[in-house]
């Protein structure tokens, strides 16, 4: 069995995305990722375009322009890099920390922040239990940076374009009608830690087995049964 003890192209940053997707799917990629960098490829281009011009619309606005129900507060950055202290696990500090991109930070006018991630949706559903661990990361490292002044956060939440349907003509150009949807998020520290506690624990054992139904793993192996180990 490989064992954990990684060189080269370790990680010791903690994506927050991973706490979401990496950890719902196979811990044998996950565990190769963050010993050996070896990452599944991802093939969702026009995604990131999406979301990219979701972000830039709310540049500078003011919370009445995301969701009339959220406090008196302004977009005060998108796209910002955070990272963490070190984290915990069992009262002894790992050599693991939390590093993420998020999408928009907001200050609202008590002093406070929020974190608000965008989300392009064929249809709108949804989908805040499948990204609370995510959002909470952003969170903790807001309030537990590796440098600089904490930033207390009062506020998560989805904000979440779905399709409608197509407008316009051949003449005009065509654009597509969107359905908007702030879906906020419950803050849940304790899952959080619950959550990476577990994270750390796999990728600091052995490897483990594939997952039955894990697509790259099944094709890898058969691929090898096909041609071998070339």
């Amino acid at each position: 069995m490989a064992s954990s003890n990684a060189v080269g192209n370790a990680r010791e940053f903690i994506s927050p995305s991973d706490l979401t997707f990496s950890w719902g799917s196979c811990h044998r990629c996950l565990w190769l990722n963050y010993n050996h960098g070896l990452r599944t490829p991802g093939f969702m281009p026009l995604v990131g375009d999406l979301a990219n011009m979701q972000e830039n619309y709310f540049a500078g606005k003011s919370c009445a322009d995301i969701a009339p129900v959220l406090p008196e507060g302004k977009v005060a950055d998108l796209g910002g890099w955070v990272k963490s202290s070190l984290i915990d696990v069992n009262g002894t500090a790992s050599k693991y920390a939390i590093r993420g991109k998020y999408d928009l930070l907001i200050e609202f006018a008590d002093g406070t922040f929020g974190i608000i991630d965008c989300k392009f949706q064929a249809k709108d559903s949804d989908k805040t239990g499948l990204y609370q661990p995510q959002l909470e990361a952003y969170a903790f490292a807001l309030e537990n940076p590796a440098s600089g002044a904490p930033r207390k956060v009062s506020l998560m939440g989805l904000l979440v374009w779905s399709l409608l349907e197509p407008a316009g003509d051949v003449n005009k150009g065509f654009g597509l009608k969107l359905k908007h949807t702030w879906r906020p998020i419950e803050r849940n520290p304790q899952a959080l830690a619950e959550r990476l506690t577990d994270f750390i624990t796999v990728v600091s054992a052995d490897m483990p087995d594939a997952k039955d139904n894990c697509e790259m793993c099944n094709y890898l192996t058969q691929r090898r049964q096909f041609i071998g180990a070339q």
